[in-house]
């Protein structure tokens, strides 16, 4: 499984959405309304599904799936 559908997965279950809301370049918190408990869930759960550890600066840049992928890409080296 690639890291984006690794995301998405993680994503789907943790909000609860249905996959297709999950577009790629669409803002998380504008269009499916996550708050900012949902995306401390979120965080620590990418942090464990990835064995990563993000910092306050790389979460402050999470606002859409692409923007997810491409710091957590960059975090496990993918």
């Amino acid at each position: 499984m690639d890291t984006k559908s690794k995301i998405k997965d993680l994503l789907v279950d943790l909000l609860r959405v249905k996959p297709e809301q999950l577009k790629d370049d669409v803002s998380l918190q504008d269009s499916i309304g996550v708050d900012s408990t949902e995306m401390v869930e979120a965080v620590i759960a990418l942090e464990k599904a990835f064995n990563t550890k993000l910092s306050p600066k790389e979460i402050t840049k999470f606002c859409t799936i692409n923007d997810i992928e491409q710091i957590v890409s960059s975090k496990s080296g993918k």
